[in-house]
């Protein structure tokens, strides 16, 4: 009797999904919290600051939604320029078209006669599909989506920056400078930690390579702001 095999789940299958917010994140919180640090730093008042903080938030909400629907828009007009070949090779030239995928399928390893049998029968239910999925790469899941990307973009810089935004809010003016950098951290560790646990590596040590490198941009940002708060 054969038992059933349970399915394996590879963890480098997520390092397409999980490096784009885990950058995405950890480069909206430092780059707030570092604006605000400088700004702290050099003498800016609790209005002050956090008019600057608001202000770069917005802007960097917008400027990633406009670059990221650029971005993708160029990468929409190319997938849809070689749909658009492809179409028109299979209806000129389907015998040549099936054998170019034929092609695919034997630089894969598959013997001449079974990458012929494949070809056929993925032409014959899909043409456009199998062309598009194993010729150009292009899938109905990582299709380029200009406007869902733009949208996507904004909505992630402006909730990884409000983090840093919201510190400003809520503490003491006294304080604000010490509050900016334990909070930015511990935004920053919890990140690492997220990071490392669905990525398979070690917590401890994603949690200190994020907090280093975001400690040291926090000091150089600081040190700036007080060096320019000084000078003016």
């Amino acid at each position: 009797m054969m038992r059933s095999r349970i399915p394996k789940h590879h963890l480098v299958s997520r390092i397409g999904w999980l490096r784009a917010p885990v950058l995405g994140a950890n480069d909206r919180i430092l780059s707030t919290a570092s604006l605000i640090l400088g700004v702290a730093a050099a003498g800016g008042n609790r209005a002050n600051t956090l008019i600057a903080a608001v202000a770069a938030l917005v802007a960097g909400a917008m400027s990633m939604a406009a670059g990221e629907y650029v971005s993708v828009s160029s990468q929409h007009d190319t997938e849809q320029a070689d749909l658009s070949r492809e179409r028109a090779g299979l209806t000129s030239d389907i015998v040549g078209e099936g054998e170019d995928l034929a092609q695919i399928y034997r630089e894969r390893g598959v013997d001449d006669s079974t990458a012929h049998l494949v070809s056929r029968e993925l032409m014959a239910k899909d043409a456009l599909g199998a062309h598009a999925r194993d010729e150009l790469g292009i899938t109905a899941t990582g299709i380029a989506r200009p406007i869902q990307a733009a949208l996507t973009s904004a909505a992630t810089f402006t909730f990884g920056a409000s983090l840093p935004v919201l510190i400003v809010v809520i503490a003491p003016p006294a304080t604000l400078i010490v509050a900016e950098s334990v909070g930015a951290l511990v935004f920053l560790a919890v990140l690492g930690a997220v990071g490392g646990v669905t990525g398979g590596a070690n917590v401890w040590r994603a949690m200190a390579r994020v907090t280093f490198w975001g400690a040291l941009a926090l000091a150089v940002t600081a040190s700036i702001g007080r060096l320019v708060g000084t000078t003016l």
